[in-house]
């Protein structure tokens, strides 16, 4: 996954990956048949541990939007799991940075695209829509409003930049890492940013309609 990061799926050799796993090249062909196999071994490791991480957040998400009678403390809260747990998913493995690279080079289309699909068919999409579930139960708005859906991406966005940026922004921050108590500190402000943008869109105040879109 180093390499794959480091280089793309194009740069990374089998030489290269055998003599990084301490084997041969056909030791490695054995058990993968090739580069392709490697590759999808690594995704397939990422998006297991997606669903791993997000499987009990996205069952108590489910309970709060199956319960008529949760307060909107509680459907916040929820909302509130679902971005927390994106930031500790993201940001808090030691293999952070290696996950990190081996997803920009798929999004940037320089892979075979594996590991998108893998998180595709797993929790992601869930994920996604239950916190859009949650945020227009809150605010009171419809969840199909693409506003609404924009503006949920802009919010899951705000831990993604620690993601993306993370060496610059430890830095600029005066870190010296990004550890447990770091990754705190950027859940609780995004929580708070979160919390006042939600009540601006629940109340109607404080934020301002594009031209021709909703408040």
């Amino acid at each position: 996954m180093r390499l794959f990061g480091e280089r793309g799926y194009e740069g990374a050799s089998t030489r290269d990956i055998a003599a990084a796993a301490g084997v041969n090249a056909p030791a490695l062909q054995y058990y993968f048949d090739n580069k392709e196999g490697v590759y999808r071994a690594c995704a397939e490791y990422i998006a297991e541990g997606w669903n791993e991480h997000f499987a009990p957040l996205i069952a108590r998400a489910q309970s709060t939007m199956d319960d008529a009678s949760a307060t909107p403390d509680q459907v916040f809260e929820a909302f509130g799991e679902l971005l927390g747990g994106l930031a500790d998913c993201q940001l808090l493995p030691d293999d952070a940075e290696h996950r990190r690279l081996f997803v920009l080079h798929e999004q940037v289309g320089h892979g075979p695209g594996t590991l998108f699909e893998l998180l595709d068919q797993g929790m992601r999409p869930r994920v996604g829509e239950l916190a859009g579930l949650l945020v227009a139960r809150y605010c009171g708005r419809d969840a199909a409003d693409p506003i609404l859906r924009m503006r949920i991406m802009m919010m899951f966005g705000q831990v993604m930049v620690f993601s993306l940026g993370r060496r610059t922004l430890v830095s600029k921050l005066g870190w010296e890492q990004m550890g447990p108590a770091e990754v705190a500190l950027i859940k609780q402000a995004a929580l708070e940013h979160c919390r006042v943008l939600m009540d601006g869109w629940r109340t109607g105040s404080g934020i301002s309609a594009v031209p021709g879109g909703n408040a």
